[in-house]
């Protein structure tokens, strides 16, 4: 029974043992639901007590904690608590709404993200000189997998490895005899699967090369061609040839990259096939669409495999023309009989043909299936290379809304016929002004067919020529050894080193074995010999000695990488031409929303002294040396009105300026950008509405 002291008011209690108390609730209430009016029979009998009103009430109507369903339903219908919830409800609503919008305007006005071929340079390895894991004197894919740490060190992202199918190895690995198989100088494919893993494994990709312009002379559809085997009959070109008093006319004049008639007479079948380059490389016929078929499923092979990326070469000789005319001659009045060299004939019809960049394009369509996944885009370059046409060299990257190579490789920095800073300018001004709108740019300096920047422009330039390799807006990509400064070794060490191999392959002195340190053979094999002799000077220019000297080529490389990949400006800001002379070559690197700004000084010539102040309008009187190819000069202050640069000297410097060079009048046609986006300090993040 509740005992309550009387005081005033009466109430009414049962004379049983008292009512359930389900909470506090009011008087009337409890008299209308818990009450029988109507039957007096029912009513109990009750006493008369005494209680005190104010606490009564109090005691009624405040809430307590757990309280059942019925009550707390009677206060949750009272105004206070009602409109306190729903205005935390549409709080919340409201919130969510403009959580999404935000996230959604900044998606819309976010840049696209650089993706993994953009954001690094490449690393083109050639895997016969890099390093010997077996001690056979051939580089393999062993060996590069133990050079990992330097790929890192260089902080690279991306490695190409060029051709290393299995091949008779007559031009070096360029014509293949089997493309599903690894040539065993360079190991198995379980080496090649384990260097894969490894590469993966440090956030590394991988490029390798195709050449689906033609095989070995040994590969089996050759062979079976040749015998007029089903459909391999015409897997390559065959023509008749005339034959006279024991001799082969060949059905036209073309003739090879080699020299001498591209048609080679062939015993067995009793025809003559076509070869663009060495004879036992005869040319695939791209107008049979099973040949076509059979590259896209060498694509899907190795894609399978888990590589990231294609580089095609030999691209431009996939078709030829049909109707076999003769190709028009350089000089007209030369005897026909006398035409044995490649540059005395106009190529119009055995190179870029009408229907060869819609191959291109259906081998992008086959990698884009395996471009699905977030952040496993297949790369495709191609060697595009149509060297005074660069109309026609653009044309690989494809149209606004026809995709085809990511880049076509950038050869100008090798093609010049000088170097100047007038010349450099050029060169990088040919293809930033013919680029198509929204496409990425490349550099190339260095390749297996083509000299060493220290023998091609000398050993004083290859600090300065790197610095403008990773400042230069776009992608670009390093050949084995540039980053130490590796020379040519001397071409009759070659030839007497190369046995069994066609004289046309032997003058390859850009392919020596790479210098790791000092030993023997420096570093590149434990055996007695390499296939390659090394260089003489590998005792003072290897990576081993370079990593312990803090000017050395090696070390600017990487600070000059650790920059580009750390300052938005260089990586994806503008670029703007401020200066070039037959001396220097001055630019800028600027990102809108951003005061910082880089300016490259790169001298390509001899001592210069130039007044950047008088050429850039607001160009404060001071700026800082963020990298030099002298490394002492790092950090110091130096005067805009008067920069010297010696012979081979490069500055990057470094000033804040609240007016970039992009914005003003006298530069506009000077000022490129390839992935435009602007800088928010406010929210620390890169939008595209500038």
């Amino acid at each position: 029974i509740v005992e309550v002291k009387a005081k005033s008011l009466p109430m009414e209690l049962s004379d049983k043992r008292g009512v359930e108390n389900n909470g506090f609730v009011q008087n009337e209430a409890f008299d209308d639901k818990e009450t029988d009016t109507s039957s007096q029979e029912e009513m109990p009998k009750t006493c008369i007590v005494d209680a005190d009103p104010a606490a009564t009430e109090e005691l009624v109507l405040k809430p307590y904690a757990g309280m059942p369903k019925e009550v707390l339903l009677k206060f949750s219908s009272q105004a206070r608590y009602r409109v306190t919830r729903e205005i935390l409800f549409w709080l919340m609503i409201t919130a969510a709404v403009v959580l999404v919008c935000a996230t959604i305007a900044i998606i819309a006005l976010s840049p696209r993200c650089l993706d993994w071929w953009q954001a690094s340079p490449i690393y083109q390895i050639y895997p016969r000189s890099f390093r010997d894991s077996n001690m056979d004197g051939n580089g393999d894919l062993k060996g590069i997998q133990e050079k990992l740490d330097h790929i890192t060190y260089l902080n690279i992202k991306t490695i190409w490895i060029t051709s290393f199918y299995k091949s008779p190895l007559k031009d070096l690995g360029y014509g293949a005899e089997d493309f599903y198989e690894i040539d065993p100088m360079f190991g198995s494919m379980s080496d090649f699967e384990n260097l894969l893993a490894a590469v993966h494994d440090r956030g590394i990709k991988v490029i390798m090369d195709l050449i689906p312009n033609h095989t070995s002379d040994k590969h089996r559809w050759f062979q079976l061609s040749r015998n007029r085997t089903g459909k391999y009959t015409e897997y390559y070109i065959w023509q008749d040839c005339g034959q006279a008093a024991g001799s082969v006319t060949p059905p036209n004049n073309w003739v090879s990259v080699f020299g001498n008639s591209s048609w080679q007479f062939d015993d067995v079948r009793r025809q003559c096939y076509f070869h663009q380059f060495g004879k036992e490389q005869p040319d695939l016929n791209f107008r049979n669409l099973a040949v076509q078929q059979e590259i896209h499923d060498i694509i899907k092979f190795w894609l399978g495999k888990g590589i990231d990326g294609f580089s095609f070469s030999a691209v431009r000789f996939l078709l030829e023309a049909t109707h076999l005319r003769n190709e028009p001659q350089v000089n007209k009045s030369q005897n026909p009989v006398t035409i044995t060299a490649y540059s005395q004939l106009y190529h119009d019809y055995t190179t870029t043909q009408v229907g060869m960049h819609d191959i291109i394009r259906s081998f992008r369509q086959t990698m884009n299936q395996f471009s699905s996944e977030p952040g496993r885009y297949r790369f495709l370059g191609s060697d595009g290379d149509e060297k005074e046409n660069i109309e026609a060299t653009m044309m690989y990257y494809g149209t606004t809304f026809i995709q085809e190579a990511d880049f076509p490789f950038n050869f100008n920095l090798i093609d010049m016929k000088n170097l100047s800073g007038n010349s450099i300018f050029e060169a990088v001004n040919l293809w930033m002004k013919n680029m198509p709108t929204g496409k990425w740019p490349n550099w190339v300096v260095g390749s297996p067919n083509a000299a060493r920047v220290s023998s091609r422009v000398g050993k004083e330039y290859v600090n300065v020529i790197n610095m403008l390799l990773l400042t230069l807006p776009g992608t670009p990509v390093t050949y084995y050894g540039e980053e130490i400064g590796m020379e040519n070794i001397a071409s009759e060490n070659v030839s007497e080193h190369v046995i069994n191999s066609d004289p046309v392959f032997v003058t390859f002195p850009e392919k020596s074995p790479m210098q790791w340190d000092g030993k023997v053979n420096a570093g590149f094999t434990e055996g007695n010999s390499s296939w390659l002799p090394v260089n003489s000077d590998y005792q003072s220019v290897n990576v081993e000695i370079q990593m312990t000297w803090s000017n050395s080529t090696l070390n600017l490389y990487r600070e000059l990488a650790l920059l580009r990949s750390n300052e938005l400006p260089i990586q994806r800001g503008w670029m703007c031409y401020i200066w070039n002379d037959s001396n220097v070559f001055v630019y800028v690197r600027e990102l809108d929303g951003l005061d910082k700004v880089f300016m490259m000084v790169l001298n390509f010539g001899q001592e210069s002294t130039i007044d950047l102040k008088a050429l850039v309008p607001g160009l404060p009187s001071e700026a800082i040396i963020r990298l030099s190819t002298n490394f002492s000069n790092v950090g110091k202050a130096v005067n805009t009105k008067l920069i010297k640069t010696e012979m081979g000297e490069g500055l990057v410097l470094e000033y804040k300026t609240a007016k970039p060079v992009h914005t003003m009048e006298a530069f506009q046609g000077n000022c490129f950008v390839a992935e435009k986006a602007c800088y928010s300090s406010a929210f620390n993040l890169l939008y595209v509405s500038c």
